[in-house]
C-alpha cells in the first residue's frame, strides 16, 4: 500500500510532499486511524544514556523540525522521536527549490538551512504533545550568528529545551549552515564542549540531568576522527550521533540532481557513515554510547549498525523511501540479537 502512496506523492515536489504526508498522519491520528499502519510485533526494550526506550529505532531529527507532528509519529512504532533542528530565533532557511530525490539511490540532497519557528515554539509544541515515549531534542546555531559566538546560541537553546527532552542533541555537522562545520573541530570544539557540560552541571541540579549528545559529519579523515574522538573522552560527552549528510556526490555520479549543493542522505550515505560510526566505538571510551544513523534502509542495515558499534539507530530518508514497514522490520531485526 505504501508503495502506492509513495508514487503519488512522489508527484508532488519533494517539500510540498513532506508537508502534505505529516499533515496526512496527522489528520489519521486525529481520526484513530493510525493503528492500521505497520506496527513492530516484538518487545525490545533497551537502557542507554540511563533512559529506557521501548526500542532501539528512533526517528532522526530533520523530518519534524518544530515538533508540530510528535503525536502522529509517536504511534509508527519508533523507540524514540528526535525533533528540531532548532535555532533560538526563527528563520526561514535557505531559498526554495533545497529538496532533491534521487530515486534510483533511493536518496535525497537538501540544503534546507535549518528552516524553523524558534526554540520557544518547539518548546511549546512538545508541552502541549501527549506522546509519552522519547524525546530528542537537536540544536543548532542561527545562520547570522559568527561561529565565535555559537557557543551563545546553543547555550540559550540548552536552556529552553532541557527541562523538556529527554536527552539534547548539539548539531555541529549540517552542511547546509555557512561555517557550522568548523566547530567540529580543535578549539572551537574544546570551547563548545566545556560550555555545554557546565551549563548541563547546572541545570541538572534543578531538572535532574539529560544526556547532552554531538551530531558528527561523516566526512571526517581518520586524523580528524583520532583528534575529535580524544576531545568527546576529554570532556565526557554523554554520546555521539554518527552520521549526519554528506558532501561527497561519488556514489551517485551522474544522477539527476547529483550535483545540486546540499547534503546528502540515503542509501549512498551507508558505507561512509557505519565506516566513521564504527571508526568512532573503536577510540571513544566504552561508557560513550554511539547512535548510528545514516542509509538504513532494510532491517539488516540497522542491525549492521548495532554491529559496528552503535547503541541504538535513527531513520529518516530510508522512512520516507519505505514508509512504516521499515520501523517494524528493523525493530524485529534487532530483537534477534
Amino acid at each position: 500500500m505504501y508503495d502506492l502512496v509513495r508514487r503519488a506523492l512522489f508527484t508532488l515536489s519533494p517539500e510540498t510532499s513532506h508537508d502534505f504526508s505529516l499533515d496526512g498522519l496527522s489528520g489519521l491520528q486525529r481520526l484513530g486511524l493510525l493503528h492500521l499502519l505497520p506496527q513492530p510485533r516484538v518487545e525490545a526494550r533497551k537502557t542507554v544514556f540511563g533512559i529506557e526506550f521501548p526500542n532501539a529505532v528512533g526517528l532522526a531529527a530533520g523530518l519534524d523540525k518544530n515538533a508540530d507532528y510528535l503525536d502522529a509519529l509517536g504511534q509508527l512504532g519508533f523507540g524514540f522521536i528526535e525533533v528540531g533542528t532548532v535555532t533560538p530565533k526563527p528563520q526561514p532557511g535557505n531559498p526554495k527549490p533545497r529538496l532533491f530525490r534521487l530515486p534510483q539511490s533511493e536518496a535525497i540532497i537538501n540544503r534546507m538551512g535549518f528552516n524553523n519557528k524558534g526554540v520557544d515554539y518547539l518548546v511549546e509544541r512538545v508541552r502541549k504533545a501527549k506522546y509519552p515515549g522519547v524525546i530528542g531534542i537537536n540544536i543548532g546555531k542561527n545562520k547570522v550568528t559568527p561561529e565565535e559566538d555559537a557557543l551563545a546560541d546553543y547555550l540559550y537553546c540548552l536552556d529552553r529545551v532541557y527541562p523538556h527532552a529527554h536527552y539534547v542533541v548539539v548539531n555541529l555537522s549540517s552542511p547546509n549552515t555557512p561555517g557550522l562545520r568548523n566547530l567540529q573541530f580543535g578549539d572551537a570544539l574544546k570551547g563548545l564542549l566545556a560550555g555545554l557540560k557546565s551549563r548541563q552541571e547546572t541545570l541538572s541540579e534543578e531538572w535532574g540531568y539529560r544526556p547532552i549528545l554531538i551530531k558528527i559529519a561523516p566526512d571526517m579523515t581518520t586524523d580528524e576522527i583520532e583528534q575529535v574522538a580524544q576531545l568527546f573522552n576529554e570532556y565526557r560527552v554523554d554520546g555521539v550521533v554518527a552520521t549526519n549528510t554528506t558532501l561527497s556526490r561519488e556514489r551517485v555520479e551522474g544522477q539527476e540532481h547529483a550535483e545540486e549543493a546540499g547534503g546528502l542522505s540515503g542509501r549512498p550515505l551507508f558505507e561512509d557513515s557505519t565506516r566513521v560510526l564504527e571508526a568512532f566505538r573503536a577510540r571513544l571510551n566504552d561508557d560513550i554510547p554511539l547512535v548510528g544513523v545514516g542509509g538504513i534502509t532494510f532491517g539488516q542495515d540497522a542491525l549492521t549498525k548495532i554491529q559496528a558499534g552503535a547503541d541504538l539507530v535513527q531513520l529518516y530518508t530510508g522512512f520516507i523511501y519505505k514508509g512504516p514497514r521499515l520501523v517494524r522490520d528493523c525493530v524485529e531485526k534487532l530483537a534477534e540479537l
